[in-house]
């Protein structure tokens, strides 16, 4: 039989037709992830709208020109013993906060060696520069007053992106706040005070270095950070014994059918 044009004309309509169907299905999937995501509410983001403005801010206009460029010259510039040396200064400084955390947890053992740490480090540690303790294998056992409320069973309340400060919610702002009135950092001196804050500042801008890609390259940044400091949240609070919530894990399985059809 002679090939011609004319006979393979139906054909070539075919399998036009079909990849056209299955193009047609690929666009409708993709459109309906991307509306489940839309879809998606979250019920401990009320002021959502504002919170991403906030995060817009924080990210692409105060981290990326002011908090980066510091951290990356503070760690340039500054030798790591020195960083090392005032790092563990300004730790020391919240021992007795995590000595009554502890207590109020009902951990008393941590709470002695909350206690013990900053006696020996405030001594024998040169006001806390060296962290002698933790070389004679006496580890921090680190609880804030946002972790003390949260076991009590205090709810999160709405989350906050803060301006400058951050992912936060009204119970952890809260703590944050209590937490200012502990001694010694209510009776240091306001210039030690704001050292101390700005070198846990740095330190935890160089640290994030590492993931900042992560942040860039996910779907929806502002939702990752978010979610990503619930999970943080609940797992300080939980000593690390938690499990993934069904409204999470749905949002994360939205997100990789979405991303398998792009």
């Amino acid at each position: 039989m002679k090939i011609t044009l004319r006979n393979l004309l139906p054909l070539i309509i075919s399998v036009l037709l079909l990849g056209g169907c299955a193009s047609q299905q690929a666009v409708e999937q993709q459109a309906d992830n991307q509306q489940t995501l839309k879809q998606y509410v979250d019920e401990r983001d009320p002021y959502e709208s504002f919170n991403r403005d906030m995060w817009t801010f924080n990210w692409d206009v105060l981290d990326k020109n002011v908090l980066k460029p510091v951290s990356t010259a503070y760690v340039d510039n500054v030798p790591s013993f020195a960083r090392k040396g005032l790092l563990n200064f300004a730790q020391n400084l919240e021992e007795p906060a995590n000595m009554l955390n502890n207590l109020l947890q009902g951990k008393v053992g941590d709470s002695l060696i909350s206690l013990g740490r900053f006696l020996l480090n405030s001594t024998f540690g040169l006001l806390g520069t060296i962290d002698v303790a933790t070389d004679a294998g006496i580890a921090r056992r680190e609880e804030s007053f946002t972790e003390t409320l949260g076991v009590w069973g205090v709810s999160s309340g709405p989350f906050l992106m803060l301006p400058g400060l951050g992912p936060s919610d009204v119970r952890d702002s809260t703590g944050k706040v209590v937490q200012g009135f502990y001694f010694p950092i209510d009776d240091l001196n306001i210039y030690v005070s704001l050292t101390s804050n700005l070198i846990k500042a740095l330190e935890k801008r160089a640290s994030l270095s590492d993931q900042e890609k992560l942040i860039d390259d996910a779907v929806d940044p502002y939702a990752f950070v978010k979610n990503v400091y619930f999970q943080d949240q609940e797992y300080q609070i939980k000593d690390g014994k938690v499990e993934p919530k069904k409204e999470d894990q749905q949002l994360n399985d939205d997100i990789d059918a979405y991303l398998e059809n792009l």
